[in-house]
């Protein structure tokens, strides 16, 4: 059995189905209903700033809550360079408490974006000594205490009657466990197990060893788990991959997807280094659930994020996981 769930970037354009922000949020909101009828697991955005997509998750993702029942309500991922960790703690613990406690919170680094030192403009620059890789760390790391329900500031005997150290209200009890890091290496794979993270890994790679894209990142998958055995953490982890998945059962798909037969991996330049990106399945149900069964990193996760046009409306879209949920899980043997 893997979950599976979907994962919109929220694209709008004019000329589109979602021509406006508002539509691309108002339509998710209406896709994860659709998708909770269908039995989907979960549905995640991704979070990106100054760019026609999704940027600030918690106003949607509460929207969403209020909507479904039962359906997990995921980010994959937040950029930490741009975050006020305790302002987070604050949103998450109480788009979660909403929602019923189904919140899964992937937060990472980032990926590169089209703003020039963009988390500077947030107000967040990192220190002399810091790269901002770090600096997201650091944002993490005390993100993760304030969740944690820690002491992070000062009381005002004044105020409170007393001396001593204040959390941040509300509180989530739960959610701690609930926090993905959104790993592109090996070496960060190794580093989310180290911290008690759970693992998200998407359809890119920032590394290349020259194998096929599942085998890397099946291998990153492996990493995880023995470090985390090796932690001797006391709850089992989950893991999510990222895939694109396009069954092609009506002439809409092969006008839309139908070149997209014969993606193969592709190899680039990306954010200072060499990256590996995943390639597109797109064919008949039964191909495509062939070629996912034989997908190495698709076989290590438990979750699997499959990621959608969302530029192309909800009822298209609706379409696609419902034949992903009908005819390519069960045969994949994932259900």
């Amino acid at each position: 059995m893997k979950k599976i769930g979907f994962l919109s970037f929220g694209h709008h354009q004019p000329g589109t189905p979602t021509p406006t922000a508002a539509d691309a949020l108002r339509q998710m909101v209406e896709l994860a209903v659709a998708a909770e009828a269908l039995g989907v697991d979960g549905a995640f955005l991704r979070v990106h700033h100054f760019a026609p997509q999704f940027s600030t998750p918690f106003p949607l993702l509460a929207a969403m809550a209020a909507r479904t029942d039962r359906i997990e309500l995921g980010t994959a991922v937040i950029d930490m360079r741009y975050e006020n960790p305790l302002y987070l703690a604050e949103q998450a613990a109480a788009t979660d408490l909403l929602s019923g406690e189904r919140l899964q919170l992937g937060i990472s680094r980032g990926s590169p974006e089209p703003a020039l030192h963009g988390a500077s403009a947030f107000g967040y620059v990192p220190a002399d000594d810091e790269t901002d890789a770090d600096m997201a760390r650091r944002h993490t790391a005390m993100f993760r205490r304030a969740l944690s329900g820690a002491a992070v500031v000062r009381a005002d005997p004044q105020m409170t009657g007393r001396p001593g150290m204040l959390a941040v209200q509300p509180r989530s009890p739960t959610l701690a466990e609930r926090i993905w890091w959104g790993s592109g290496t090996r070496a960060t794979a190794k580093w989310t197990a180290e911290q008690g993270l759970n693992l998200m890994s998407s359809t890119l790679l920032t590394e290349d060893t020259g194998v096929p894209f599942d085998e890397l990142q099946a291998e990153q998958i492996r990493i995880f788990r023995e470090e985390w055995a090796r932690q001797g953490h006391l709850r089992e982890p989950r893991v999510s991959v990222s895939r694109s998945v396009i069954p092609i059962t009506t002439d809409t798909d092969r006008r839309f997807f139908g070149r997209e037969r014969d993606s193969r991996d592709q190899v680039g330049y990306l954010d200072g280094g060499t990256a590996r990106f995943g390639r597109t399945y797109a064919g008949e149900p039964e191909v495509i659930a062939e070629q996912l069964a034989a997908d190495a990193a698709v076989q290590a996760a438990d979750t699997v994020l499959v990621t959608v046009p969302n530029q192309l409306g909800v009822g298209y879209n609706t379409h696609l996981l419902e034949s992903i949920v009908r005819d390519v899980a069960p045969a994949a043997g994932w259900r």
